[in-house]
């Protein structure tokens, strides 16, 4: 079908709009935004909330539309795996389907089933990559929207078959197709071309393919910079340019959010650790660990093994011998996966070999010595990776080195390893039974990073019964296992475990919305809660609306209540509260803050939001931003807090008006008859809003905005209001949503509309 699949778009955000779902319309425009600029919790909220509303309304499209964005988000920049493979055999069925497969949009699911077989393992699937694409490929016009995507996969497969020449071939014939069409090729493209020359040994043709792709538009526009950034830098570091490499090579917390070039910036930073400008620390070691872990939950098992490798050479070039190790046996089991492994065994070996070859770094003293070394080291420049060699020969033995060793193996991301000597230590060669609380948590903690939840049971099978329950708790509340927690929690108390059990038992009854119980389990023992403590205490109270505690706790910390019984409702002054947006975002809206933890709404809101004006809130006392140092500025501060829940609605309403803007004489006296019968009202426009004189047609300043009135105030009262308001205005006002609620005048407020273009 010949669609403007962006018309499109705009054309069903207005239907959307009309039927009343504003939330939904404002979100559809912006999911390819969310994925690109990395908004996942927006995205992972409203793309499902779109596609199951459409699925309502019967638009296959937007499903498909809404469906096919998430998931670009997920295999995209996130790079997903395995774990997104279903759902992108389900997106390639759907776009199959009679009522789907004429959207011009729908070569996308080829090219997303595509993506998530590079990720999850790129050689191994490189022939199911090349066969579908090809299909997918065949009669497409250059001219289609989806030719450039496809033609991308197809030369990423033939690199990944070990056929760099035919991809440099292909690409370049691609090329060509696209010119004569009349089209350029993306920067996508460009950038997949000069990976395939690479591959081919042409590195100085891929330094000047790369640039000569540097002016072409990017799909992911947003990425851009940095994947460019990332495979310059590769390209040259294989040349031997190593200061222009470094220069070219994005740093860490650039990449750091962006999974889809860590392998190969990981591949950079080898190629120039020996470098005086790369630092190859122990830092930069505990972020690969963490890298490899991640693809090995998200199932990228191909970038798993190769990035294990990577660590373990750079793991040996600054002498961390026992980390190389570690990671061949992960490089090693991470093969198991993969569908073919080509020289892995090799390379595993070679790592191998080159860890028993090295020279480990001298310990800073004698055995006997060494915890007591540790303890005296400088917590910010000691080396945690060095420690963990020099303590091996102790831990396992000795239990002040045992702790040491094994909770800074866990720190630097091998929580398995740790568990392990523990394990051994505490329960094959001793008494758990008997162990020092200290120790079984620890080794709690351990098992729960590691992911071994059945150990962890075992374990929890050989404790006391207070122990053996705080346990099962910690491991129930970290897997947000809420009831189970609950009742771990239970037994524990009440076999005598501490304050760690009520915190247990409070989170997880306050995460089940039993915020009474959650209050009282920390209201019981007040006098031991420290500060932290006694603010959740009162924002769950509050919640329960339990005002005798929260007046308690309020005393505790010492801040002061004037009333001295009943629902507190005190002006304390102006604050931010952090709600959610209907896109997935957040809005900041200021409200009064009447009480330790309550604070009430003062702003109008926009229809078919959950919350409006008028509405008491309960919120974390917990400053989201840090007070100014400035005192200029800390007059002007406005503290701002994450909302909790809706403790009692206003149940106000709020309509929306629009127009040209009047006199500051008639807007000031509009304002305050607005302040006069206390209804909240708030200008959402700015001073670039224009607009249209109905016949001179020159840009007017403009204003748009919602007024919000209590429960008792009817509708017609609001019109007559409004019309009264504003009546001798140069230019007229609309508030035509209201005008057909009432059925009053509806067509001189259309009419409005129209001409001055609202």
């Amino acid at each position: 079908m010949d669609v403007d699949i962006w018309a499109w778009v705009g054309d069903t955000q207005q239907q959307l709009s009309e039927a009343g779902n504003v939330g939904l319309a404002m979100a559809l425009g912006d999911l390819p935004a969310q994925a690109y600029e990395g908004r996942y919790p927006q995205l992972d909220v409203m793309a499902p909330a779109i596609a199951q509303q459409a699925e309502t309304l019967e638009l296959p499209w937007l499903e498909f539309y809404a469906r096919y964005w998430h998931l670009v988000g997920r295999i995209g920049d996130r790079a997903q795996g395995a774990v997104a493979l279903a759902d992108v055999e389900q997106l390639l069925a759907f776009a199959q389907r009679e009522d789907v497969r004429d959207c011009p949009a729908t070569p996308a699911a080829v090219e997303a089933l595509a993506i998530v077989w590079a990720n999850t393992d790129g050689p191994g699937y490189a022939a199911q990559r090349l066969e579908t694409l090809a299909a997918a490929l065949d009669g497409m016009s250059p001219e289609r929207p989806g030719f450039t995507g496809l033609i991308t996969q197809y030369v990423a497969a033939l690199v990944d078959a070990g056929k760099p020449g035919e991809a440099v071939t292909y690409a370049e014939s691609a090329v060509e197709r696209l010119g004569t069409a009349g089209r350029e090729a993306s920067w996508e493209l460009g950038a997949e071309s000069a990976r395939a020359l690479l591959a081919a040994g042409r590195a100085e043709d891929a330094l000047t393919a790369l640039q000569a792709a540097a002016g072409f538009q990017a799909d992911d526009p947003v990425a851009k910079e940095h994947r460019d950034g990332v495979r310059r830098a590769l390209i040259l570091a294989t040349l031997g340019r190593t200061a222009e490499a470094v220069d070219a090579l994005p740093d860490l917390d650039v990449v750091g959010d962006h999974p889809r070039v860590w392998v190969e910036w990981a591949h950079a930073v080898n190629k120039l650790a020996s470098s005086a400008q790369i630092t190859n620390t122990w830092q930069l070691g505990r972020v690969l660990r963490q890298w490899t872990d991640y693809f090995g939950m998200m199932g990228g098992y191909r970038a798993r093994v190769d990035l294990a490798l990577v660590a373990g050479e750079l793991a040996i070039a600054r002498q961390g011998v026992w980390q190389a190790r570690l990671l061949a046996d992960v490089a090693e089991s991470g093969t198991a996966e993969l569908r073919e492994t080509g020289d892995l065994a090799e390379r595993i070996a070679a790592l191998r070999t080159a860890a028993e070859a090295a020279t480990e770094p001298t310990p800073p003293g004698p055995p006997a010595e060494r915890v007591g070394l540790f303890d005296a080291a400088d917590g910010f420049n000691a080396d945690p990776e060095k420690w963990v060699g020099w303590l091996a020969p102790l831990s396992g033995e000795d239990i002040e080195a045992t702790r040491r060793h094994t909770t800074t193996l866990g720190f630097l991301g091998y929580p398995a390893t740790g568990a392990d000597i523990y394990w051994k230590l505490l329960v094959d060669t001793g008494d758990i039974s008997t162990a020092d609380p200290e120790d079984v948590a620890y080794l709690t903690t351990l098992l729960i990073e590691a992911r071994q939840d059945e150990r962890l049971e075992q374990m929890a099978g050989l404790l006391p019964h207070a122990a053996q329950y705080l346990a099962l708790a910690r491991l129930h509340s970290a897997r947000e296992r809420w009831q189970e927690t609950v009742e771990a929690g239970e037994h524990a108390l009440a076999a005598g475990a501490g304050l760690d059990a009520r915190r247990l038992l409070s989170g997880a009854a306050q995460q089940l919305d039993q915020n009474a119980r959650a209050a009282e389990v920390l209201l019981e023992v007040l006098d031991e809660l420290a500060e932290e403590d006694v603010w959740r205490m009162i924002v769950m109270a509050t919640s329960a609306e339990d005002w005798e505690t929260v007046r308690k706790g309020a005393a505790k910390i010492g801040m002061p209540v004037k009333s001295k019984e009943g629902p507190i409702e005190e002006e304390m002054g102006l604050i931010r509260l952090i709600l959610p947006a209907p896109d997935g975002g957040q809005r900041q809206v200021l409200s009064i803050r009447t009480g330790p933890a309550t604070a009430r709404l003062a702003l109008p809101q926009p229809r078919g939001m959950d919350y409006n004006a008028g509405d008491l809130v309960v919120f974390d006392p917990q400053l989201l931003e840090p007070v100014p140092d400035d005192p200029e500025e800390q007059q002007n501060f406005v503290p701002p807090f994450g909302a909790v829940r809706i403790l009692r609605p206003g149940g106000y309403t709020s309509y929306f008006f629009d127009g040209a803007a009047p006199s500051e004489e008639d807007w000031a006296e509009f304002t305050e008859v607005m302040a006069e019968r206390g209804w909240p009202m708030w200008v959402y426009s700015d001073e670039n809003y224009t607009v249209t004189h109905p016949t001179s047609s020159e840009s007017l300043p403009g204003v748009f905005g919602w007024v919000a009135v209590p429960p008792d105030v009817s509708p017609n009262e609001v019109d007559a209001l409004l019309d009264d308001a504003t009546e001798r205005w140069v230019h007229p006002l609309a508030w035509l949503d209201l005008a057909r609620e009432i059925d009053v005048e509806v067509e001189r407020h259309e009419r409005i509309v129209k001409e001055y273009g609202l």
